[in-house]
């Protein structure tokens, strides 16, 4: 049976993550309110982070700041987007 939680992040009940994705207290933060579809939803983000500030994720500054946002972004105000960034146009079929 799927464990399903109230996602703090998108304000409704989902399918919960099967497992806690980050160690210490703010992973078991993120495991206990935000759902598998919110979790996706940032790992599509922090992959813009790096690829736009062109961070580098064994480098420990880099681990902070993205640590820093994985937080404003599902308990905070919300991360912004790198200054500039605009995002690709959708695929016209």
């Amino acid at each position: 049976m799927t464990r399903t939680v109230h996602c703090q992040l998108m304000d409704k009940e989902g399918a919960g993550l099967t497992f806690q994705p980050y160690p210490g207290e703010l992973g078991k933060r993120i495991y206990e309110s935000i759902c598998a579809e919110g979790w996706q939803r940032w790992l599509a983000h922090q992959t813009m982070l790096i690829n736009e500030n062109r961070l580098s994720p064994i480098n420990p500054e880099h681990r902070k700041f993205l640590e820093g946002e994985m937080e404003k972004f599902f308990f905070g105000e919300g991360s912004a987007a790198p200054e500039g960034y605009v995002p690709p146009e959708p695929d016209a079929d």
